[in-house]
């Protein structure tokens, strides 16, 4: 399917509104919606918050009675199914548009196409998978979240030159400058829950909050704590809000935290350590979306070899620390490269003095 300029132009639109949404959907995806008659924009809208109406239904609503015979383009497959609100497929049905654009099909089972062949069923032009790839990565917590059932982990590490994440005492602040540390808060603020190890609450005592952007909301603190080492009066306690994992039960301890608002979640892989894998699809089962790893290297390092980790978000400062500090991830000692792990950097920019790199798994 060949898509005009004005197509692109459009749906581009429709993607910028559905960014709008990036601190505030959770668990929904983002989206956005455009309608178009006459070459005219007539109505524009993007899902704000989850409970609340979908970005077709705002859209609409801004063109009245002019949606009959648009064109609707939006940046995810309606919905066909009665959530927390009714299906868009039908409103846009009884709004009479004459066709509709989606960029790419919903992952969730509930719809999967069924919003697409319930709009064709009725008459409406529809075609997908306009700029496809840029709509997949506004969502791609919600994909991962809706196909393979736990969230997308991205795991961010600020380091030196050399690749060192802390002195060997354990002097970490700060690595990088102001302007990456609030580059950093922005990721923060769009992941539904930032995930961090004991080891990293005994050291540095972090609250895990956003502060350096405006957002609605904070993300879901949640801890490793294989044995409910955490103190009551951690700082990651205070929004009242929490969930500990851990491989031991302890009715005393999970009280305590309890009292501080934490949910405490036994779940032994059977050999004392936390399951790592059973860890994820519980943040799934309960509408994650993204997670940021704010951790040490050991956490860092079995992440890694688990195979939980998609994605690297590094800050690398214009710094050496020398070889006796702390690196990036525990891992296995290698002999033989053919054991190394391949990563590819999709993206690569200057943050202040800072570079910021992200990267995924060849």
């Amino acid at each position: 399917m060949s898509f005009s300029a004005a197509d692109h132009a459009f749906m581009a639109q429709a993607l910028q509104l559905a960014e709008k949404g990036l601190y505030t959907t959770t668990p929904n995806p983002r989206v956005g919606c455009v309608i178009v008659k006459d070459g005219t924009v007539i109505g524009s809208g993007w899902h704000e918050k989850a409970g609340g109406p979908h970005a077709e239904v705002h859209a609409l609503r801004a063109a009245g009675e002019a949606a009959r015979g648009a064109t609707a383009y939006v940046t995810l497959e309606p919905c066909s199914h009665f959530g927390r609100t009714p299906p868009c497929a039908d409103a846009l049905i009884a709004a009479g548009v004459a066709r509709v654009v989606a960029a790419m099909a919903d992952p969730n089972p509930q719809v999967a196409g069924n919003g697409i062949a319930k709009l064709s069923a009725a008459g409406i032009e529809t075609v997908a998978g306009l700029m496809a790839q840029e709509a997949r990565e506004l969502n791609i917590g919600f994909v991962a979240r809706m196909t393979r059932g736990r969230p997308w982990l991205r795991l961010k590490v600020a380091m030196s030159l050399d690749g060192k994440t802390a002195l060997n005492n354990g002097v970490s602040q700060w690595i990088t400058g102001p302007e990456a540390r609030r580059d950093a808060h922005a990721w923060r603020a769009r992941s539904c829950a930032i995930l961090t190890g004991i080891g990293t609450v005994r050291d540095d005592d972090p609250s895990l909050t956003v502060r350096e952007v405006a957002t609605p909301r904070q993300p879901l603190p949640v801890v490793l704590d294989g044995w409910l080492e955490l103190r009551p009066a951690a700082r990651v306690l205070d929004g009242g809000k929490a969930l500990v994992f851990s491989s031991v039960s302890d009715e005393a301890r999970t009280a305590a935290l309890a009292a501080r608002g934490a949910e405490t979640i036994c779940l032994p892989d059977g050999t004392g350590k936390v399951d790592l894998h059973g860890m994820l699809t519980e943040l799934g089962r309960r509408g994650i979306n993204e997670v940021l790893v704010e951790a040490g290297a050991r956490l860092n390092g079995a992440l890694i070899q688990a195979g939980c980790v998609d994605e690297l978000l590094i800050y690398q400062a214009p710094l050496l620390f020398g070889d006796k500090a702390r690196g990036m991830a525990a891992l296995p000692e290698l002999t033989d490269l053919t054991g190394r792990r391949e990563l590819e950097i999709f993206d690569s920019r200057r943050v202040g003095r800072d570079m910021r790199l992200r990267a995924r798994w060849r």
